[in-house]
């Protein structure tokens, strides 16, 4: 029972593949019954969340937000917490590495749902080890750059 929301604020209508992206990231991460959202904003809304809550008054292309840092939910559920997906810096970002939007959404969804299960690419290890899955995943559903 995995529940992923995505909540288009907006207004971009081309991501029925990331189901596909979502789920194999969960499988391969083992993270069974969990429960997410994905959420796509503009630059204004990813700035004041980065602002907010990082400390940081820049536009990004995604920011997690990991409910499982809170000892207190339950263990039978996995709340893993919301993504939030800048689409314009997503879009720029596209052009900018001369792939497509469907990879560069799909690189971002993935990349924030795995900060959602522990990653983090704060060392250079981590970073390997991280950027290492992405691709891998991203290859095993066929989107490549």
């Amino acid at each position: 029972m995995d529940n992923v929301s995505i909540v288009d604020t907006y207004g971009y209508a081309d991501y029925e593949f990331l189901n596909e992206v979502i789920l194999k990231t969960l499988r391969v991460e083992q993270a069974e019954n969990a429960i997410l959202s994905i959420v796509f904003v503009g630059n204004e809304e990813i700035q004041k969340l980065n602002r907010d809550y990082r400390g940081k008054d820049a536009i990004t292309d995604v920011i997690s937000f990991a409910f499982e840092d809170n000892e207190d939910m339950p263990s039978f559920v996995r709340v893993l917490g919301d993504i939030y997906v800048c689409i314009p810096r997503m879009k720029e970002q596209a052009k900018l590495y001369g792939h497509s939007e469907k990879r560069e959404l799909s690189f971002l969804v993935v990349h924030g749902l795995l900060h959602l299960l522990g990653y983090d690419h704060m060392t250079k290890p981590e970073e390997e080890t991280m950027f290492h899955l992405q691709d891998e995943i991203l290859e095993s559903v066929g989107i490549v750059r």
